[in-house]
């Protein structure tokens, strides 16, 4: 940061919330205030970060007079408060979206503004996500065949202070599988680009308590052309899991979050290099694999694209065009043909 005149609105302090306050502390921000209807976070956050909280959001925006807003409400609510942003005119930074509801009108309204929205893609923060994209767009890999993709939870293991029905992943519209496909589509897409058509099955197919209308898994075919892609994503897993495969026809790479390493298959040698990489340490409570530093840097950007610095990685329109392709992936399964994708 330039300096610590920058004053931020964090807007629901669940969480997500909680970690954006940590994040802003991280980066020297020092004019941090939050806005939740709920007593009990307020309560928490004054106590544990010494930031000035509010029941009210009128009056936070009255009051806290922020400079920037970020949104880590559920999100069936990103919309209304990103139109608040609009109609103030405050940069913000929202967390990953699972629903496209106004996104259209509102992404054509910001166009004509110098405003910064900045709609959150954590993992292409991620060191491995950085490895994997300059092995595969150097030609490293060389001409790739295929990719198979898995990332897998355990919907009861997010939060464990809370029942699942408690919050919105026990909601069909923003189910907890529903809503890591464009999390992992984010990164995805912007290593291996948008397929030409998808197929794809999603479903509910264990029982979980608190989350019995909600799809646990969701499988998809990405047909690129040129090349094939596997896509899945579950709420199932009961060991945390990402793992990726990619083979080219010049080397082989192979992915597993577990490792904190990216290996690489080189034919000619008959040996596997290991890129090994540091994910900074993970906060109580979370997996070790998520470490805090691909959010601070996520915010970092989001603070450097408002001083003028350089854009920040991702952009509503990227973000829209990203849950049209889970959007695909459902119609798919629903006419059981491939749907062409055309974003």
């Amino acid at each position: 940061m330039k300096d610590n005149s920058m004053s931020f609105l964090v807007i629901g302090l669940g969480s997500m919330g909680k970690r954006r306050i940590r994040c802003l502390q991280a980066l020297g921000a020092n004019s941090i205030c939050g806005y939740d209807p709920r007593l009990d976070r307020r309560e928490e956050v004054t106590a544990q970060y010494g930031v000035t909280t509010y029941k009210n959001f009128s009056t936070a925006l009255a009051e806290g007079r922020p400079n920037a807003l970020i949104i880590s409400v559920p999100p069936d609510l990103h919309h209304g408060y990103m139109m608040t942003a609009l109609e103030q005119r405050l940069p913000f930074f929202v967390e990953a979206s699972v629903l496209d509801d106004g996104m259209a009108e509102l992404i054509n309204e910001l166009n004509g503004t110098p405003m910064v929205a900045a709609p959150s893609a954590t993992l292409l923060f991620h060191p491995a996500i950085s490895i994997i994209e300059e092995k595969v767009k150097s030609g490293t890999l060389g001409k790739i065949s295929n990719v198979i993709h898995h990332s897998g939870q355990f919907l009861p293991d997010w939060h464990t202070y809370e029942a699942v029905s408690d919050y919105y992943v026990s909601n069909p519209a923003t189910g907890g599988g529903r809503e890591i496909v464009p999390f992992e589509l984010s990164w995805f897409t912007r290593v291996f680009g948008f397929p030409d058509r998808v197929c794809g099955n999603f479903r509910k197919t264990i029982d979980i308590s608190g989350a019995a209308q909600i799809d646990d898994t969701y499988n998809a075919l990405l047909d690129y052309g040129n090349f094939l892609a596997s896509f899945t994503v579950d709420v199932v897993s009961r060991h945390a899991t990402r793992r990726l495969l990619i083979n080219g026809d010049l080397q082989q790479l192979i992915w597993d979050w577990d490792e904190n390493s990216v290996r690489l298959f080189d034919p000619e040698k008959g040996v596997w290099e290991k890129i090994e990489y540091d994910m900074g340490s993970a906060a109580a409570g979370y997996n070790a694999n998520i470490g805090e530093s691909m959010y601070i840097d996520e915010i970092r950007n989001f603070i450097e694209a408002i001083e003028g610095k350089r854009p920040f990685s991702n952009s509503l329109e990227n973000d829209h065009r990203v849950l049209k392709l889970l959007y695909a992936i459902e119609e798919a399964d629903r006419s059981g043909a491939y749907v062409r994708f055309n974003g």
